[in-house]
Order: C-alpha cells, then sequence, then structure tokens
C-alpha cells in the first residue's frame, strides 16, 4: 500500500576490471576519432566518430562520461595555456614586451 513497505531499488554494484577497461577503450577509441575530426569538446562532432560514442556510452558510466569529458576540455585548455606562456613575447625598442604600457 502506497510504497511504504516496498524495497529499495537495489545499489549499482562498482564496475569489475574487467568492466573498468572496456570503458578505457572505448573512452580512448572515441577520444582518438574526436582528435582524428579535430573536435575538442565531445557532443559537438555533428554525427561523426558515432559507432565510437555509441560504444563509449554503453561502456561507461555516465558520471565517468561526465569526468571523462570535462577532463579531456580541461587537459587541452591547460596545453594551450602552457603554450602561449612559453613563447617567448618581442620586446619593443623601449624594451618593453609588445603590447604592453
Amino acid at each position: 500500500m502506497f510504497g511504504f513497505f516496498s524495497k529499495p531499488p537495489p545499489e549499482p554494484t562498482p564496475p569489475d576490471r574487467n568492466e573498468r577497461a572496456k570503458c578505457w577503450e572505448s573512452r580512448d577509441a572515441y577520444f582518438s576519432c574526436l582528435d582524428a575530426a579535430g573536435v575538442l569538446v565531445p557532443g559537438q562532432e555533428d554525427g561523426r566518430c558515432s559507432a565510437q560514442r555509441k560504444s563509449y556510452d554503453l561502456n561507461c558510466a555516465k558520471s565517468w562520461i561526465a569526468h571523462f569529458n570535462k577532463g579531456r576540455v580541461f587537459a587541452e585548455r591547460q596545453k594551450q595555456m602552457q603554450a602561449q606562456l612559453n613563447t617567448p613575447q618581442p620586446f619593443n625598442s623601449q624594451g618593453k614586451r609588445a603590447g604592453k604600457s
């Protein structure tokens, strides 16, 4: 009656070693496809990499997918910022960096 005595839904079991390996392989294949397509943000590939995406969605938990996708974007932006910091800036005739007052 009204669900007062019904059992709560079972807790999902954590993935075992083989399931985690499948997830990581699917993620790596999907991200490699995105790299080949020149796409940084997962989900913006416009139909390309659909087979890899389907495998990724099937083999990984949604929370893992969100974590991996955010990590991909963050790591790439971090690389871009590091590259900018490592690029020498030219100096003007007063010995100051060009573009700075």
